[in-house]
């Protein structure tokens, strides 16, 4: 008996040291195209129809963004437009039939208009008034109508319309004169919120009357005002305010009686917040280290409910149908592209309705992004999101970029996006930082960057750089940097004014002359424009001086490393002139600078024939002048010239 117990052991011993080792990751990695990456579907939106029956979408799975209709119960996602130019984008079915709203603007002007589809298929544009910008609001609570806001009248305001749906004829309701912005309609139509910005972090909240014309200012001090919702018995205002804190929280105000009430307060932003149909749910968005984090409460027992949990994925936007029975979310992370489901709120069933990953990849080869945290020049927290590629290594290390997101006062976070994961698969590692000036982390950092573009927001990308460098798996002497707007003039900045700091630049519709952007930004802006000079500058003042100082088309002679620029003809914010010149300008130096210009696309690149031709640049780009691909094809000892003017 010992004997045979004596064999077993050796035998199960025997067979462990046989067992073969499980490959890892980085041994298994495949490397995928652009086409492959660019394949993963994008979906949003998604309104209930009248009978819960389906949801209208908005996807990209055509190359360019259309309507689709998907069953709650599940099924296949049917298409509704099939437009092959302008993209499409869904705004709502009718509340009692299947007609719908949608949106369209002419290849990215952002010049939206709203258009009526009927159940025959035919599509009528509600709001043709040439070159004037609408945007949908909501429906009336009697669901015979809704609010729209247009500049038509005044290119510059936002004026508020409703809508009656048995003629379709617009009545002009609030003449906006003062340039405010429209927040918050209540369901009685009686109370109208607007915003007043004073900076781009503070704004006056007010509560105007439709019976009397007086207009009550809510807050009490200079904040961050935001009107989010009337309570559902239409009592009492909800907004959020940053008055004496760091973070947005939010408060309730008596209508009748003028008084202010705390009601939710967490350790970050809170974003926005908004009553169900009937007044069964509240939803809170709480942006809490560069995530969603939503709060569903039930108003009867006051209690948050449960809601779905998928692991290491994170549920980032929620609807209710108009019966409150169902809920459809979106649910994905850094690493995967967001799938829509349904929730059934009695028999807690869900239902999940797209697949958008592309079936060619496999999900364990994307990269799950890691928050992490360095010091800036000044000892300064800066927080950023890194990816860390599978196949780099202390014995492999790999280049890297600083990755800038747009704004000014923008925030990168952790969403999926296709160009970081498809560079990130082909050997790039990415910290996208959020240097001082972002938004999320406080007023105080939000704040620090005003009127000094260029300067420490630049050396906190540089830190930035600094970090990557001192990373085991990261080549040091490879570091380029990223961005596209603000992001854009972040890499111009560090080109011309730390010209050795990082070895690449890639500028995606980055602003390059202040001046001329400041002067150029679209009428519709202008009710936050001197919101926007407080924290820049005006051009039209003796801060012009230093605006011409931080403008990177005015010193393009320092500029000494490789370049490329990508630009939409149509981007009414970033003039085409932006690229164009410092491209002719950086050319001067010999340094080595390509250009991917496209006509049909505006401030950032929507269809997908375009992103996979700008993406798949940027990396030919990368290969040659950061990796230093010995591949790359070379003509006269110089690597072929990539320009493509599309």
């Amino acid at each position: 008996m010992k004997k045979l117990s004596l064999l077993i052991c050796i035998s199960l011993i025997w067979s462990c040291k046989q067992e073969p080792k499980k490959p890892s990751i980085a041994e298994t990695l495949k490397t995928y195209t652009i086409e492959q990456m660019m394949d993963n579907e994008s979906v949003f939106g998604g309104s209930f129809s009248p009978d819960n029956s389906n949801l209208l979408v908005s996807s990209n799975r055509s190359g360019i963004y259309n309507m689709y209709t998907v069953p709650t119960s599940g099924g296949e996602m049917m298409p509704v437009t099939q437009s092959d130019s302008s993209s499409v984008f869904g705004i709502s079915y009718f509340p009692d039939d299947a007609r719908m709203l949608f949106r369209m603007d002419n290849n990215g002007d952002e010049i939206y208009q709203i258009y009526l589809r009927d159940t025959t298929g035919a599509q009528t544009n509600l709001t043709p008034d040439e070159g004037a910008r609408s945007l949908f609001y909501r429906w009336t609570k009697d669901d015979k109508s809704f609010f729209y806001g247009s500049n038509k009248r005044d290119s510059r305001f936002m004026d508020l319309y409703e809508m009656d749906i048995a003629t379709f004829s617009p009545k002009l309701i609030y003449q906006n004169d003062d340039g405010y912005n429209m927040q918050a309609i209540s369901d009685d139509k009686k109370y109208l919120v607007l915003g007043k910005p004073i900076n781009t972090n503070d704004s006056d909240l007010f509560l105007y009357n439709f019976e009397d014309s007086s207009l009550v200012k809510i807050n009490e001090n200079q904040s961050a005002n935001s009107g989010e919702d009337f309570s559902p018995e239409g009592e009492s205002l909800y907004y959020t305010t940053d008055d004496g804190a760091e973070f947005s929280y939010l408060m309730k105000y008596s209508i009748a009686e003028g008084t202010r009430e705390k009601v939710m307060e967490r350790d970050w932003d809170i974003v926005g917040s908004y009553f169900t149909e009937n007044g069964t749910y509240q939803v809170t968005y709480i942006n809490e280290d560069a995530k969603n984090v939503i709060e569903v409460k039930d108003m009867a027992s006051g209690e948050n409910i449960e809601l779905p949990s998928f692991e290491n994925m994170d549920i980032t936007n929620v609807g209710f149908s108009e019966s409150e029975k169902l809920m459809r979310f979106y649910a994905g992370g850094s690493h995967t592209p967001s799938n829509l489901f349904v929730y059934d709120l009695v028999t807690k069933e869900q239902i999940q309705l797209t697949d958008v990953l592309n079936d060619e990849i496999e999900g364990e080869h994307l990269v799950t992004a890691e928050v992490v945290r360095y010091k800036s020049f000044d000892g300064l927290e800066i927080p950023a999101i890194y990816y860390r590629p599978h196949q780099a290594s202390k014995e492999n290390p790999v280049p890297a970029l600083v990755w800038v997101h747009g704004g000014p006062g923008g925030q990168s976070r952790q969403n999926f996006s296709s160009l970081i994961q498809y560079m990130v698969n082909h050997g790039y590692a990415i910290l996208a930082v959020n240097n001082r000036g972002s938004s999320g982390y406080g007023k105080t950092f939000y704040q620090m960057d005003d009127l000094n573009h260029g300067d420490k927001d630049l050396k906190d990308c540089v830190e930035g750089k600094n970090w990557l460098a001192e990373q085991a798996e990261i080549d040091g002497e490879k570091i380029g940097i990223i961005g596209g707007s603000y992001g854009g003039y972040m890499t111009m900045a560090a080109l011309t004014y730390a010209p050795e700091e990082f070895d690449v630049g890639v500028n995606i519709f980055g602003v390059t002359n202040w001046i001329r952007t400041l002067r150029s930004i679209p009428p519709w802006w202008e009710s936050f424009k001197d919101a926007l000079y407080k924290e820049l500058g005006d051009p039209n003042s003796a801060d012009s001086v230093r605006l011409k100082a931080i403008s990177p088309l005015f010193h393009t002679d320092k500029v000494t490393k490789p370049l490329i620029v990508l630009q939409g003809a149509k981007d009414p914010r970033v003039l085409q002139v932006e690229s164009d010149e410092i491209v002719a300008g950086v050319r001067k130096n010999g340094v080595p600078v390509e250009y991917v210009l496209f006509e049909d696309e505006g401030h950032g690149f929507v269809k997908k024939e375009n992103q996979i031709k700008a993406y798949s640049k940027i990396l030919e780009f990368l290969n040659i002048y950061l990796k230093g691909d010995e591949g790359t094809p070379i003509e006269d000892g110089k690597p072929i010239e990539m320009e493509t003017q599309q």
